[in-house]
């Protein structure tokens, strides 16, 4: 199942050849980047996951770019925050949205991150439904002028929310998206159409993922093997310690249309 998931992505690229988009040169980018990985304000934590996370080819490979407009969702604790914020620093912006209040907190006005701002998200937007474990929401817009987002992103996040949830999220991007804007997307690996279950829980099928993506307006324009694991056999919680910090992750990219 997992080849075949593997499989119909490739597919699904192959099908998008003759489509053309512009991708930009990157050096100037990259060289931002790599300044961000190597600043001495980040912890030791937070470089020892550079090498699983490969944040300058994920960037690149998202048409990263350094005089885009942002919006990165659900940062967590800012791991990718800390450095798109830097590369944004002299001609772009990143907004952080969804449970953001707390690295913004901590960031903005601090030297480096001049480019970040926040995007105040109510709380009552969030549904808990007794015995689920994924979070739902209810309809809702970004605080911020439609279509002026060049590049959205979230990492490791979609698992969080059921399909109402995700849908809600989906509708919400494609609104801010620029026509042509893109949406990046990384998350654990399920098998296709294989049944939820709270070892599980953690984990998506890229396949629904893309599919749900596509039924909100995008067109599916590229994937990435950057995170495939082959040893992550698909099985196990991502906490597990026989794969935590090796697990087997999707990397999906989707434009809005013209």
């Amino acid at each position: 199942m997992k080849l075949f998931t593997r499989v119909f992505i490739a597919g699904i690229c192959l099908s998008l050849i003759s489509h053309s988009y512009a991708k930009s040169d990157f050096s100037a980018t990259a060289s931002k980047l790599e300044n961000a990985v190597k600043h001495q304000r980040r912890t030791a934590s937070e470089t020892a996951r550079d090498q699983n996370r490969k944040p300058v080819d994920t960037l690149e490979f998202f048409r990263f770019r350094d005089d885009m407009t942002v919006l990165e969702l659900l940062p967590g604790g800012g791991w990718y925050t800390r450095l798109l914020a830097p590369v944004l620093e002299e001609k772009g912006k990143l907004y952080i949205a969804m449970g953001a209040e707390r690295i913004a907190n901590t960031l903005i006005g601090q030297e480096g991150f001049n480019s970040l701002s926040l995007i105040p998200f109510e709380r009552s937007n969030y549904i808990r439904t007794a015995g689920n474990y994924r979070a739902s929401l209810n309809n809702f817009n970004f605080d911020i002028k439609a279509k002026q987002v060049d590049l959205t992103l979230t990492f490791r996040n979609l698992h969080n929310f059921d399909a109402q949830g995700r849908r809600a999220m989906n509708d919400a991007i494609y609104k801010v998206l620029k026509p042509g804007g893109l949406y990046g997307v990384v998350d654990h690996t399920k098998r296709h159409m294989q049944a939820n279950q709270s070892e599980l829980r953690r984990r998506m099928d890229p396949v629904q993922v893309i599919q749900e993506i596509e039924a909100s307006g995008f067109e599916f324009i590229d994937y990435s093997t950057l995170h495939f694991r082959a040893d992550d056999e698909l099985r196990y919680e991502v906490g597990r310690k026989t794969v935590t910090g090796n697990t087997d992750r999707f990397t999906l990219l989707f434009r809005r249309p013209n």
